[in-house]
């Protein structure tokens, strides 16, 4: 049983109770009873006891300093580490990080009780087979990048003498193929939209082809309807932080190239001072109880709140099946965007500049299988030089 004592505190009892960890050290935790001091001390001495018989130390945690020891294992130093890579990384690649690691690769490798100097690159590469019988092969790349840098991290402050993640044959990732509205299903869905809290970030991405994080990010401060011009430079995302849904605003964007100016044009234009003065009118009914932090945003409530990306995702499948319209995700309105411009003839570069794809290849392996226009010009030119030819097999 650990030692305690009852302490007097802003008018209520406390249990404080004393104890040694494994280094030798004392420590003390503070419990409330939450009773007030009058009239409760043999009730506060009642949990006072009952706190001392039921307590159980908590097992130390091995500091920072600790992670280059001799034993650690794997799947300590991970998890050490992520604290490490915290302050280096954006908070929602932070939070991707620590997911999979808190919940699939550091379990996998505490079961089996690896320590960071044994680590061999056929454990990793049994872990990734394992997983790959669960999930695509993207996720476990997604794995891969985290064992990689966190072992990177170990050959530079001199724990491992070489990266074991090197020596590993990555999975091949499929090939992506994007689901995509036809024009006359976009029609329709801007009809089902229409004066729908979704109306603008349907249009934000069926018409420009932004990411959810973008539509939902976008602020009327970013609008200039005197020279009709739509900048795109703040993101609203939603992410799982330590087990807690946390909505993060915030103006670094993806890349350098999500950062655009994009037309406003005047159908777009006259649908957003609608939404403007419905704003107004909602804040003036309001009154108090208008929620003034997100005046700036486009996408909000009724009651000024803004909407949160799970949210969109979720209202959007609704609206879908609501009124009978095919299923796609919401992200499945910037590639339908991509598609009606390549199927006009638009060139990748410019498809490029519009979508915000950090560099030309991203777009042309995406949406390299639709430019069919490009490939009917090819086979005229073919037919050309070799239609005399090709008469022979008439």
């Amino acid at each position: 049983m650990v030692a305690g004592h009852l302490q007097e505190k802003k008018g209520y009892y406390y249990v404080v109770l004393n104890y040694s960890v494994a280094s030798g050290k004392r420590k003390t935790k503070w419990i409330s009873t939450n009773l007030p001091i009058k009239g409760n001390k043999k009730r506060a001495e009642q949990i006072l006891m009952e706190e001392r018989l039921s307590f159980v130390p908590e097992e130390p945690e091995k500091s920072l300093d600790d992670i280059g020891e001799e034993d650690i294992f794997f799947s300590d130093f991970l998890i050490k580490w992520l604290e490490i890579a915290k302050t280096t990384i954006a908070i929602t690649t932070y939070a991707s990080y620590s997911n999979m690691t808190k919940n699939i690769i550091s379990p996998y490798f505490e079961k089996r009780q690896i320590t960071l100097k044994k680590l061999k690159a056929s454990d990793i590469q049994d872990f990734y087979i394992e997983e790959l019988k669960r999930v695509k092969a993207a996720t476990v790349i997604h794995y891969h990048a985290i064992i990689h840098r966190a072992l990177k991290y170990a050959v530079k402050i001199d724990i491992i003498d070489s990266n074991p993640a090197d020596k590993i044959e990555r999975p091949k990732q499929e090939k992506f193929v994007g689901n995509f509205y036809s024009p006359e299903e976009i029609k329709q869905l801007f009809k089902a939209a229409k004066g729908t809290k979704l109306e603008a970030p349907i249009v934000f991405g069926a018409f420009y082809g932004l990411r959810r994080s973008e539509a939902i990010g976008v602020k009327w401060s970013n609008i200039d309807f005197e020279n009709n011009i739509i900048s795109v430079s703040h993101k609203v995302t939603g992410v799982n932080l330590d087990g807690k849904y946390t909505v993060i605003a915030q103006d670094s964007m993806k890349n350098r190239s999500s950062c655009r100016a994009m037309p406003l044009v005047p159908a777009v234009k006259e649908l957003l001072l609608e939404i403007k003065s419905q704003q107004e009118e909602n804040r003036k009914l309001c009154g108090r109880c208008y929620n003034k932090e997100y005046l700036d945003y486009v996408c909000v409530d009724e009651m000024g709140n803004r909407l949160l990306p799970n949210y969109v995702s979720d209202g959007f499948s609704a609206l879908l099946k609501n009124n009978g319209l095919r299923h796609i995700r919401f992200h499945d309105l910037r590639h339908s965007c991509a598609s009606l411009l390549v199927a006009k003839g638009e060139p990748m570069k410019q498809i490029q500049e519009w979508l915000g794809h950090s560099d030309f290849s991203t777009t042309a392996n995406i949406y390299a299988h639709l430019d069919y226009s490009s490939k009917i010009a090819s086979a005229d030119t073919m037919m050309s030089e070799l239609g005399e030819a090709l008469a022979v097999f008439g």
